[in-house]
Order: structure tokens, then sequence, then C-alpha cells
């Protein structure tokens, strides 16, 4: 018991961070578990924990400080429900290699994103506070098939769907960073519990250890929700975008070693 208390340290890390960009603890909390030797089934339902505890924290603050779209979050987040399920179930069925390479290609993309996320903002001109009530026929089926990939890769890797909704408010549909990230939190919600329930259900996650990361997630969350009223983000983005990478990496190397080890 005592040998896993380190885990609620990691979790504050981790929500601190996820808050803070929209993107959720989790790209954060896996990749130090699978790095531990946690069996990525295991990392990734115990991370949803912790997903759905930093998105509750995080949704609290925000509300607060009246900076969520509630309208298109719970759209977003409905839409994204039959995601999480196809992504529960795939993820006890996917070779741990496999799983390694996909993370590293999320984990970059991530990376990308917050490196190049100051470009992606003059890309739609100038941004808006607030976002039409109903999308047009094209941009509804852009928007449905964004969700359901964010869900999906929510309860595949146990991250929430923050580095799919991000970019798709701020790009697609021309919000400000200042909402956009809210608005993530309160849809990583849906996200993470109709993921963690299937999760659940197939009996994936351990419960201590999912505890007490959502106990440092959630405090994480809760911090985090207010230093971005004062933080410089162009100098957490910068750190966040290090420790993204260098994962990244190593999650490609280890990939290939598995499958080198396997084939000798």
């Amino acid at each position: 018991m005592i040998e896993h208390l380190w885990l609620m340290p990691l979790g504050f890390a981790a929500g601190l961070l996820g808050s803070m960009t929209g993107l959720g603890g989790g790209i954060i909390t896996v990749p130090v578990m699978i790095f531990f030797g946690f069996p990525h089934v295991l990392a990734a339902s115990n991370s949803l924990f912790a997903t759905l505890s930093n998105a509750v924290a995080s949704t609290l603050s925000y509300t607060r400080q009246r900076r969520i779209e509630y309208r298109l979050g719970l759209k977003l987040g409905l839409m994204s429900v039959p995601g999480t399920v196809v992504g529960a179930m795939a993820t006890t069925d996917v070779a741990p290699a496999l799983f390694l390479f996909l993370f590293g290609m999320v984990l970059a993309i991530s990376a990308a994103y917050l490196l190049m996320k100051g470009r992606l903002l003059k890309l739609h001109g100038r941004p808006h506070e607030h976002v039409p009530d109903r999308f047009s026929g094209l941009m509804l089926l852009f928007v449905m098939a964004a969700s359901f990939f964010a869900g999906l890769t929510s309860s595949f890797f146990g991250i929430g769907g923050g580095i799919v909704f991000v970019p798709l408010m701020v790009v697609g549909l021309g919000m400000t960073m200042r909402r956009a990230a809210p608005t993530s939190q309160m849809i990583l919600m849906f996200a993470s519990t109709s993921g963690l329930l299937v999760h659940g259900m197939l009996g994936n996650p351990d419960l201590f250890q999912a505890l007490l990361l959502a106990a440092g997630t959630f405090a994480g969350g809760l911090a985090g929700a207010r230093m971005s009223m004062e933080i410089r983000e162009r100098h957490l983005r910068l750190l966040a975008f290090g420790v993204i990478a260098a994962t990244a990496v190593k999650f490609f190397y280890d990939s290939i070693a598995v499958v080198v080890g396997s084939e000798t």
C-alpha cells in the first residue's frame, strides 16, 4: 500500500498541467506508470479515474470563473460517449508494442500542438468568445467525427480527449483559448465517465491505485484552474513540450525494442 503513495504527487502534477492546458493529465500519468512497469491496460484504466477527478475539479473552478461554454460542452461530451465505449473495449485486445507506438504518436501530436498553438490561433483570425448554438450540416458531421475519435482515444489511452477537443474548438470553431480549455474539462467529464464504466465492467483498473491518482489530480486541477489566470502560458507550454516530446521518443524506441525482442 505504501509503495504506491507516489501516485498522489504524480496525480497532482498531472492535474496541474492538465487543467491549465485543457489536455487532461493522462499524457503525464500513463507514460510514468508504464515507465514503472504498469501493464498498459492497467495504466490506461487507472488514468481515467485521474482524468475524471481532474475534470471535475477544473470544471468546478472554471464554473466560478464563468469561462465554460455549457451548451457546446454538453453536445461534444455526449457525442464522445460512443467512441469511449469502443476505445475501452479495444484497449484489452491491443498488443503492448502497438499501444506504445500509438501512444507515442498521440504524445507527438500533443507536443506539436503545444509548440504551434500560438500560430494555430492565428489561422482562424480573431477568435470568438462564444460559438453558435447550431452547426451547419458539414460542420456538424466534422464535429461528430472528431468527438467520436476524441472519445475513442480518451478511453483507449486513458488520457481524456482534450488533445482533440481543444484544437477543434480553437481552430475549427474559432473560440478563445481562455474558454476552450475550461470547456474541454467539462467535456472530459462525460468522456472519462463513460470510458471508466466500461473499463470497470471489464475489471481493468486497480481501485486503490486509481483513488490515489484521483486524489492528487483533484487537488492539481483546483490549483491549475487558479494558476491559469496568472502564469505565463508560453513558459508552461515550452516545459510541457519538452517533457511530452522526450516521452514520445522513448515510447517509439520501446515499441521497436519490444518488436525486435519478440522476433529474436
